[in-house]
């Protein structure tokens, strides 16, 4: 995902307007982690074994983790460098706020 995105302001709030490409590919990537979930809550309605249940869990949060990094390179290369370039200095700030979110 290689197309910057392009961020704007709309109503007071911040907004991003992707590709339609780029859009289509981080759908997907939420619909599989959503097929994931809902394998997760038909096992344990079924009483799978823990283990189990625990090695899925586990997939669901690679997968999330996978996401999160594709939306992050995507939000630097985009929104961040162009907020740079139009001297918006207060992404250093927000940047800053979800890096630490993300990797605690």
């Amino acid at each position: 995902m290689s197309e910057p995105c392009r961020c704007f302001n709309e109503g007071g709030r911040r907004k991003t307007r992707r590709e339609p490409r780029t859009k289509k590919l981080l759908l997907n990537r939420l619909k599989r982690i959503e097929g994931q979930l809902h394998g997760l809550v038909r096992m344990l309605e079924e009483d799978a074994y823990c283990n189990d249940i625990l090695i899925q869990s586990a997939a669901v949060s690679a997968a999330i983790r996978a996401f999160n990094k594709e939306l992050l390179d995507e939000h630097i290369r985009g929104c961040v460098a162009g907020d740079i370039k139009n001297g918006r200095d207060e992404i250093f700030d927000e940047l800053s706020e979800t890096l630490r979110m993300l990797i605690r």
